[in-house]
């Protein structure tokens, strides 16, 4: 009995059209911008520190309120002092920037009415990063420390984080600073994927001090 024949290949599945991946990849376009915050942004910002403190666990430490804010940030230049980018998105697209991404469906916002910044255009906060400048006595060049830099949950992982990051080094760079420094919860291990992948070395063996609270005002007596 001869041996029955092979079976013929599998005839090949068809390839997508590609006109029609491009046009499913640009249903949903979402533009984005980073911007200098102004003392109008403050009770978005308020927000935001409340909702970075939550997810890093620290609400017990955050007493921060708009009028103390207020009252502490913006009184110098920017880049001299504490300065604050604003990430903001929307589904169209600004007059000063061309970065957009397609995404796969509709980005629910639960918040958007919360941190709306221009109803008319429909342009949402979505994320901030606040630095100044610091000195490194060993490279005799000032720099930038980033104290806080978050981007609100239903806009991660979309290179956002990376955007507000390069933008506070570009802005180093411009200036001519020696770097950029900023601290990292040893749990986030994520955070610290994603910084050590942007070029970012983590210092295991340096530890945080701080003097705060009646720690730090016990110094203002006159008795020591």
């Amino acid at each position: 009995m001869a041996a029955a024949a092979p079976p013929p290949p599998p005839a090949p599945a068809p390839e997508p059209s590609i006109a029609f991946q491009e046009s499913s990849r640009r249903d949903n376009p979402l533009f984005s911008r980073i911007r200098l915050a102004t003392p109008a942004d403050v009770p978005h910002i308020h927000k935001l520190i409340h909702q970075m403190a939550v997810f890093e666990r620290l609400t017990d430490l955050c007493s921060a309120t708009e009028s103390s804010l207020s009252a502490t940030l913006f009184n110098s230049a920017p880049f001299t002092s504490f300065t604050i980018f604003l990430l903001e998105v929307s589904p169209k697209p600004f007059p000063s920037s061309d970065r957009v991404i397609y995404l796969d469906h509709p980005l629910i916002d639960p918040q958007r009415e919360t941190f709306i910044s221009d109803n008319v255009n429909d342009v949402t906060v979505a994320g901030f990063v606040l630095f100044f400048p610091n000195y490194s006595t060993f490279l005799a060049k000032p720099g930038f420390y980033i104290e806080d830099l978050f981007v609100r949950e239903c806009y991660r992982r979309k290179g956002f984080g990376r955007m507000l990051l390069s933008a506070v080094a570009k802005q180093a760079v411009k200036m001519g600073y020696g770097r950029v420094e900023w601290v990292v919860l040893d749990w986030n291990v994520n955070a610290i994927k994603f910084y050590e992948e942007m070029g970012a070395k983590v210092h295991d063996e340096w530890r945080i001090c701080r003097l705060t609270g009646p720690a730090l005002e016990k110094y203002g007596d006159d008795a020591i």
